[in-house]
């Protein structure tokens, strides 16, 4: 009996447009939330690199807010911003 391999193997349903969750709120059940403050932003965007979210929002290369629709309250983006900065502060959700 032979296995098949990948290019022998029938081909399944297509999916015909990239996945996004931006259709959906899914910040709803976050313990935290992040805090940004604009004063003392530098605009380094590291939050926007890594928020697994997209919930930092960008506009003309600069941070212009946090999305809460999106954002599941992980800190990523408290924890990547510039030490000497600190923009942004994690605080508990009051729901």
């Amino acid at each position: 009996m032979s296995k098949e391999n990948w290019r022998q193997l029938p081909q399944g349903d297509l999916i015909l447009e990239k996945g996004t969750a931006i259709k959906y709120m899914t910040g709803d059940w976050r313990s935290q939330k992040p805090i940004w403050d604009e004063e003392k932003c530098i605009h380094c965007l590291s939050c926007w690199i890594y928020c697994p979210d997209s919930s930092v929002l960008v506009e003309d290369s600069k941070m212009i807010g946090i999305g809460y629709d999106h954002c599941k309250g992980c800190g990523i983006c408290a924890r990547v911003c510039p030490e000497k900065v600190g923009a942004i502060e994690m605080i508990l959700e009051e729901k």
